[in-house]
């Protein structure tokens, strides 16, 4: 039996218990476990010999890991909902075109200047985020967070124009 099978026949049960009590999601709790498990068998060397050593090593990593996903959580912006498409008009349709159009250029118009140059950069002109970062002399993140903020905003501008 190698060190690593050893390592987790004997801990896996207990970790995961601890990562479910920890998470409350089953689902999160297998991932770090897995995770866990292999920044265990990456640094096995360090993985003390000694059995409770083991498990306190095992346990820090894991408790640390729920830290990490709990602050990635918190860091990341939530997901928005796509705009109800519906009264999008078919091709066939030029009026629906015509009255979609205009939505649009109202909602846009109704965007900072900031955000507006973004989307209109990303989106018609197709530029990625690093080049809109370097032609404004802003970081990449703080373009990704302007876009996300626009999208949004002409969102929910869309939904107002729209109903």
């Amino acid at each position: 039996m190698t060190t690593m099978t050893a390592l987790h026949d004997t801990h896996a049960r207990d970790v995961r218990r601890f990562l479910r009590a920890l998470t409350r999601d089953p689902d999160l709790a297998e991932d770090l476990l897995q995770e866990t498990m292999l920044r265990a068998w990456r640094h096995l060397d360090t993985v003390p010999d000694d059995d409770s050593a083991a498990r306190r090593w095992l346990f820090t990593v894991a408790r640390r890991l729920v830290i990490d996903a709990a602050r990635l959580r918190r860091t990341r912006p939530a997901e928005v909902s796509p705009v109800a498409l519906e009264w999008i008009p078919s091709r066939e349709d030029e009026i629906g075109a015509a009255l979609a159009a205009q939505a649009v250029r109202t909602s846009l118009s109704r965007l900072s200047e900031s955000h507006r140059s973004i989307l209109v950069a990303m989106h018609m002109r197709g530029e990625s985020t690093s080049h809109i970062a370097a032609r404004l002399g802003l970081p990449v993140g703080t373009v990704k967070s302007r876009a996300y903020y626009a999208m949004r905003a002409l969102r929910a501008s869309l939904e107002d124009v729209a109903a």
